[in-house]
């Protein structure tokens, strides 16, 4: 199978590159050539007169079940978000409930121009089959907390997913183990993890530092910042690790995170709307510290438009250090696409438009109001595009939406199941 991308504006999003117009043509799962003139024959042709294609952008931290508890817990603290609605809503859903709220999200996902995802969560298996049939790439693990003794459950059910999911749906799942944070994973399980992912060759995704309220908790029972805790058990030199929000570090943490694999998830739009704080990423930047983003679960963030938070990830950077030439347009597209390919472990497949690669890329319609004029195509990317800008979105090879529409689920069937479920989970609440 042939497609060809007809009279792009192309923006690869390579360090070197500028946006130019050109063709694009994908043979099967890769970009097969980028030329300003293909001359190849190609069994579908999409025009992309008055479009930029891009690279689809990656949501390095999420939590797609909780679609369905999105704007069920706005503008509370976040322990009374957790301990009064999250976690009882969550307790009463089943699994058919979180193979339909992954769905919700990667509608939603799809729709704003996000192609992969980093997921953590339970019943992992309703995820990934919801993922083998949408078509996403996703990298998945099943969440670890060591609260009680639960005979090893928990950990079964993290390798069940490696060893059924890890490398399926032609490569578009891979997987990672998940050990929640370092208040819910004490030194002896938490070290048996890291020694797992070793021995696998996988990463860890982890939660780090996301409120002060976590800073005071390991202070008090290890006297060590969060951060420390974890380079402390080797997480940093054994692993390639993604950290989660990594909101709440001092200096010395960041330098414990300098030379690091893999890097922290940046999750702007959920922070700030649960008051946690803002993360220092220009320091981690340049310490050389690899920032991606993510939105957070919707039950927090409540949009997983990737677009919102490239506008938020920059415009706060610029607001903290009082200095518009922080995080510059390029640079903020860059944290949502080559640099969380860089946190999923997938930079050599995804991230950028290049000869070879994975054919996972996003039209956005430029043709609007407020996408006019097109004085620098980049700068409209970062801080003038939403998710409802985006035309078509491809992953590997294969169009999950065109024209607006999805095209590998039933939107109306989806909106019923969601509303559904959606209630039936939070009453009496």
């Amino acid at each position: 199978m042939k497609l060809l991308i007809k009279d792009v504006t192309i923006v690869t999003m390579l360090d070197d590159d500028q946006p130019f117009r050109g063709d694009i043509l994908i043979e099967d799962d890769k970009i097969k050539e980028i030329s300003s003139h293909v001359q190849e024959q190609a069994d579908k042709v999409i025009q992309g007169n008055g479009k930029v294609a891009m690279p689809g952008l990656i949501n390095a931290h999420q939590h797609t079940p909780m679609s369905l508890l999105k704007g069920f817990s706005d503008d509370l603290k976040l322990m009374d978000w957790l301990d009064k609605k999250m976690l009882p809503a969550e307790n009463n859903m089943t699994p058919e409930d979180i193979y339909w709220g992954c769905k919700l999200s990667m509608a939603e996902m799809i729709k704003s121009g996000t192609t992969a995802f980093a997921d953590m969560y339970v019943h992992m298996n309703e995820i990934a089959q919801a993922i083998d049939e949408v078509g996403m790439r996703a990298s998945l693990t099943r969440g670890l907390v060591f609260f009680e003794d639960d005979k090893g459950r928990r950990m079964r059910e993290a390798m069940e997913l490696i060893d059924r999911w890890h490398g399926a749906a032609e490569g578009r799942i891979t997987t990672m183990f998940g050990p929640h944070a370092p208040y819910t994973c004490p030194p002896e399980p938490l070290k048996e993890v890291i020694r797992l992912a070793e021995d696998k060759k996988l990463p860890i995704h982890i939660h780090l530092a996301e409120t002060k309220e976590e800073i005071v908790k390991i202070r008090d029972k290890y006297n060590q910042t969060p951060t420390e805790y974890l380079y402390n058990l080797g997480l940093f030199e054994k692993s390639h690790v993604l950290l989660a929000h990594a909101v709440h570090l001092t200096r010395k943490d960041i330098s414990y995170l300098v030379g690091m694999r893999g890097g922290v998830a940046h999750n702007p739009v959920s922070n700030l709307k649960l008051g946690c704080g803002i993360a220092p990423i220009v320091e981690m930047l340049n310490r050389g510290i690899n920032v991606g983003l993510g939105t957070d679960g919707a039950g927090s963030a409540t949009t997983l438009d990737m677009f919102e938070e490239i506008k938020t990830a920059t415009w706060l950077q610029k607001l903290d250090y009082g200095d518009p030439t922080q995080v510059p347009a390029k640079k903020a597209i860059q944290l949502a696409t080559k640099n969380s390919a860089t946190l999923l472990n997938i930079d050599k497949e995804v991230g950028t438009l290049e000869v070879g690669k994975k054919a996972d890329l996003i039209l956005i319609d430029i043709n609007k109001p407020h996408l006019m004029p097109h004085h620098n195509i980049e700068s409209l990317i970062a801080y003038s595009v939403n998710g409802g800008d985006v035309d078509t979105t491809i992953v590997n090879g294969k169009v999950l939406m065109e024209n607006r529409q999805l095209l590998t689920m039933d939107e109306e069937e989806l909106l019923q199941q969601a509303a559904v479920r959606a209630k039936r989970i939070v009453e009496g609440i």
